[in-house]
Order: structure tokens, then C-alpha cells, then sequence
């Protein structure tokens, strides 16, 4: 069972930044081998905190991307304290749909997650581009598929001492054929179909598979540079070889690379966005939802690829989206 669950853990093509990655990993081997830890100890070690809560302030909804991404709830989730890609875009639905909110602010302090759910959640953001302002801030950190999620927001905001990029995607195989051996145990794999049992733990990685897992996890890659380029309206070269290649980078070379669109903070935004506001203010202030420096547009040509529904030529001229884009707020 230890093993499986393992297994599949490690399989998963992940966006996430490797060393939160290990430390999930400790957490679930730990968890399988029957050590209990507090759903807070769990928190503190992956996150740094313990995970808060989606608020409404006067008119402006901050949605907290917070922790590692999964799919939907499961026993990562639960024991990371983190959230999910499902109730990320539900939520976010409700805050498009609510005529008493504005102005979305996405609150991230994320090291990425499971890819699973993720382009979707970014082409839902990116799509509600011009129903009103979406300001995504880095706070502290926003990487690899909280990175994807984020871009697709208006604008990137950073904290001074806030991290953003990661862009990239991995998986890991486990072999443990030698200790098998070691232990004197055998384990035959009865299958049908030709690469049912590919990639097993049981066995050598064989050079088809490494491929096959290769080829997945380079197609998951070049959806996530396909969209950081339309995101931020670059070409996908510029996202391959000048956003980081794989490395989080901090604010003042976010901010100089086009990676993020300038320092600040989330009190900043709110109390930004809070101003600028046109619709009166009608739900409480701090209220709880339960649910788990203007803005200059793009106007440069776009080359996107392999994005569903895009063209793949580059645009003469700015997406309406984006051109919606320059009421968020006035430059002071």
C-alpha cells in the first residue's frame, strides 16, 4: 500500500517548486508509515502558515490562492492545508457573478501544485478579462502553477520581498526493484495491454517509458508557456528563455524582466482598488466567505500557440481584453 500510494504520488506531473515537493513527499511517507501529525504542524511546515480564508472588503473580493494546488479535495489537501484548483474556480464564478463586488484580488502565497485543473482555472481568469478589475499579488510567493493561475489576471503585483516564477513542470519515477531484491521479495505483474504496468516501481524505468513520461511532461510544459505568453502578452520565447527558466526570480527582476508589473503591496491594491471604485459599497467590510500604478495594456503583437480557440498567427492589434484592461486604476 506504502508503496502505491508513493508511487503515485511522485508520478503526477507536478508545477511545483521541487523543494516544497520534498517536503510533501517526507509528510505523505510519514502519514503512510502510520505517524500522525496535526493538520497545523502539516501547514506550518509546507506553507509557513496556516491557511486563511477567502474575505470581502467593501466592494473588492480577495480570493486566497494559498498553499500547494491540487485537482480537488483529497488527502494532500487535507493534510497540506492547501486548495484546489475546483474550488479556486468556483469561487472565483461566484465573485465574476456577484453584482456587489467590483473588483477581484487573487491573495497568492503558493509554491505551485498538481498540473491537473490548472489551465482550466487560467483560461476561466483570463477569460472574465474586462467584467472587472483582477489583480493577482504575490504574496510572498507565487510559483510554477500558481504562477500559470496568476498571469492570468489584469496585473501582477509583488511584494518587496515577493518571488514569482517557476515556470516549469516535472514528475519522478521510483524504482525499487534493487531493494526488492535486497529483501529477497519478487513481485510479478499479471497485465493486459502493452503498457498497462509501464513505469511500474517494480522494475528498471525502460528507456520507451522515460519517453512516454517525457513527452508528457514537455506537452504539459508548453501549455504553460503557450499561456504565461498570452497572459502577459509575449511571445512564447520570451516566457522559454527570459522569465526565469525555471527559477523563481524576486520582485525587482520580475518587474524588469516583464514577468510582473510592479512592487507592492496587497493593503496597497485593496486600498487602490477600494478608490477607484465606481459601485457603492454594500456588504460589510472584512466579511468571511466560507468558500474554501496604472495599469498600462499590451499592445504589442501576440504570438500564441497550442492555446484552444487561439489563432495561430500573431495579432495586429490588442486584445479587447487586455485593451479593457486600462480602467482599472489611476495612476497617482
Amino acid at each position: 500500500m506504502k508503496t502505491y500510494v508513493l508511487q503515485a504520488f511522485m508520478e503526477t506531473p507536478w508545477a511545483i517548486l521541487p523543494s516544497k515537493l520534498a517536503m510533501l513527499d517526507e509528510i505523505v511517507t510519514r502519514h503512510v508509515n502510520g505517524e500522525k501529525l496535526s493538520a497545523e504542524e502539516i501547514q506550518a511546515r509546507v506553507n509557513g502558515a496556516v491557511s486563511p480564508q477567502n474575505t470581502q472588503i467593501n466592494n473588492v473580493a480577495v480570493l486566497r490562492v494559498f498553499g500547494t494546488i491540487a485537482p480537488r479535495t483529497s488527502m494532500l489537501t487535507n493534510m497540506s492545508g492547501g486548495t484546489t484548483a475546483e474550488a479556486l474556480g468556483r469561487q472565483f464564478d461566484e465573485f465574476v457573478k456577484d453584482p456587489q463586488v467590483s473588483a477581484i484580488v487573487l491573495d497568492v502565497n503558493s509554491p505551485g501544485g498538481q498540473v491537473g485543473g490548472i489551465e482550466e482555472l487560467s483560461n476561466k481568469i483570463f477569460g472574465a478579462r474586462g467584467t472587472k478589475p483582477i489583480v493577482a499579488v504575490a504574496n510572498h510567493l507565487m510559483a510554477s502553477a500558481a504562477y500559470w493561475i496568476g498571469t492570468a489576471a489584469d496585473e501582477i503585483v509583488v511584494t518587496p520581498s515577493g518571488e514569482v516564477g517557476s515556470i516549469g513542470v516535472f514528475a519522478a519515477h521510483q524504482d525499487i526493484s534493487a531493494q526488492l531484491e535486497k529483501d529477497g521479495i519478487k513481485v510479478s505483474l499479471i497485465k493486459a495491454g502493452k503498457y498497462k504496468a509501464e513505469a511500474n516501481p517494480y522494475e528498471p524505468l525502460t528507456d520507451e517509458a522515460r519517453a512516454a513520461i517525457q513527452q508528457n511532461v514537455s506537452e504539459i510544459y508548453g501549455s504553460f508557456v503557450d499561456a504565461v505568453a498570452r497572459n502577459r502578452a509575449v511571445k512564447p520565447a520570451t516566457v522559454r528563455n527570459g522569465f526565469g527558466e525555471g527559477r523563481v526570480v524576486s520582485a525587482k527582476q520580475a518587474v524588469e524582466l516583464g514577468m510582473a508589473d510592479r512592487i507592492g503591496t496587497l493593503d496597497d491594491v485593496i486600498n487602490q482598488l477600494l478608490n477607484n471604485s465606481t459601485t457603492p459599497a454594500t456588504t460589510q467590510a472584512n466579511q468571511i466567505i466560507n468558500e474554501p500604478q496604472a495599469l498600462s495594456p499590451r499592445v504589442e503583437p501576440v504570438e500564441v500557440e497550442s492555446i484552444p480557440g487561439a489563432s495561430n498567427q500573431a495579432e495586429t492589434k490588442p486584445d479587447p481584453r487586455k485593451v479593457q484592461r486600462k480602467y482599472l486604476y489611476v495612476q497617482k
